[in-house]
């Protein structure tokens, strides 16, 4: 029997895309929609048996907020998260606001499918090797940060490091500007300079890079400095 869903993607041409793929596999597809901030506004007002909400940004504060309302208002509603390799704290963010699931973005259609399936019947739906793979340094956590983090760290002034830090813990350009005093615009030039000094392209790269690296460790453990 065919799942009654949504697809909720920002990027509307893969929404439509993975939204056909179910169709052709015997699923009643909803809608495929791309708002964010109205995500939880068009679920609820169709309220399908199982919603696959995509996100490019499971670290980011704030993003699993319209799973948080889906759940309080139609709990009956699973809600699976197809987004990128997360970060422990990403995927522990997505169960902890109610998800069901987690699949990543790259995952073949049958594996969204058995998701999907176990979402219906509530079971929760995460691929083993994406556990092991998310939480592989919480598992093993290395003795010693390598000589890497000490590196890294060297390169970054202290306001940097607390950027970093505040990235870390999955804060936006608002809540570093609002924790650290400083304007908006500000806050964007630190956390640039921390992407291009350590050699990232993105907010979620730099996290799993400090995380890897036991950089914030360090931080942690070191006497305080002042702020610039």
């Amino acid at each position: 029997m065919g799942v009654r869903l949504m697809v909720v993607d920002e990027h509307r041409l893969l929404a439509e895309a993975l939204a056909s793929a179910l169709k052709l596999r015997g699923h009643r597809v909803l809608a495929a929609a791309a708002p964010s901030a109205g995500a939880a506004d068009l679920v609820l007002s169709r309220a399908p048996e199982v919603c696959l909400l995509g996100t490019a940004s499971p670290a980011e504060a704030g993003v699993f907020d319209p799973v948080v309302r889906i759940k309080r208002e139609k709990p009956q509603i699973a809600v699976v998260v197809l987004g990128p390799v997360p970060s422990p704290r990403g995927i522990a963010a997505a169960f902890a606001a109610g998800a069901s699931g987690y699949v990543r973005h790259d995952e073949r259609i049958e594996g969204v499918e058995r998701a999907m399936m176990k979402a219906r019947a509530g079971e929760s739906a995460v691929a083993p090797q994406l556990l092991q793979e998310s939480f592989a340094e919480l598992l093993n956590p290395v003795a010693e940060p390598d000589d890497e983090g000490a590196r890294l760290l060297q390169m970054l002034t202290p306001r940097e490091v607390e950027v970093l830090m505040r990235v870390a813990e999955g804060e936006d350009t608002r809540l570093i500007a609002e924790g650290m005093r400083i304007a908006p615009s500000t806050a964007r030039t630190h956390v640039q300079r921390v992407l291009m000094k350590l050699g990232v392209g993105s907010r979620l790269e730099a996290a799993a890079l400090a995380a890897r690296t036991g950089l914030l460790e360090r931080v942690v453990a070191r006497p305080g400095a002042p702020l610039d």
